[in-house]
């Protein structure tokens, strides 16, 4: 049997973000992101994943989610945690290298990452702040809207592209 990714259940309502305290808000509307990109994924098997569909980008569904794992660890595990661990796939931050054949291992690293960046912030204040590669410090807030914003975008690419590959759109 061939592998397909799997069908996202999403957790409540989105609109229930509206009245928690701010960490929960932060947390919930990431993991909405989160659940966003692989529901956009959702029912398409490695080939599909890994189509390139809109040319001349190089983009696949397949690359967006090794991507979002490498910059999960990024700002997670190495930025907040100061975590010496390095990339989750060689080349191009995850764009490269896609294989169909490597989809739900790839999957698998993605979560994988998502676990591991829960536990890296678990505990940590979001006032908390670090150095950025820049040397600017910034905060375990600011990370949280960045990667909000950062899946945003790329669910935005997500979404044309499953468009492009069985005409399925929204989600």
């Amino acid at each position: 049997m061939t592998w397909r990714a799997p069908e996202v259940e999403r957790g409540g309502w989105i609109g229930e973000l509206a009245v928690v305290p701010e960490r929960a808000m932060l947390e919930g509307w990431l993991d909405w992101q989160r659940d966003t990109l692989l529901a956009k994924c959702a029912g398409l098997d490695g080939e599909q994943l890994a189509r390139v569909v809109a040319e001349p980008s190089s983009l696949s569904l397949l690359g967006l989610v090794r991507h979002m794992a490498e910059v999960e660890r990024a700002w997670f595990r190495r930025r907040v945690a100061g975590e010496d661990v390095g990339d989750v796939f060689e080349g191009d931050e995850g764009f490269a290298g896609v294989e169909a054949a490597r989809a739900e291992r790839d999957f698998g690293r993605y979560r994988e990452e998502v676990a591991a960046a829960r536990a890296a912030v678990a505990g940590r204040g979001l006032d908390e702040t670090f150095a950025a590669s820049s040397g600017k410090r910034l905060s375990v807030r600011w990370v949280y809207v960045h990667m909000i914003q950062e899946y945003a975008r790329h669910n935005g690419h997500a979404d044309l592209l499953r468009e492009r590959t069985d005409g399925r759109a929204g989600t």
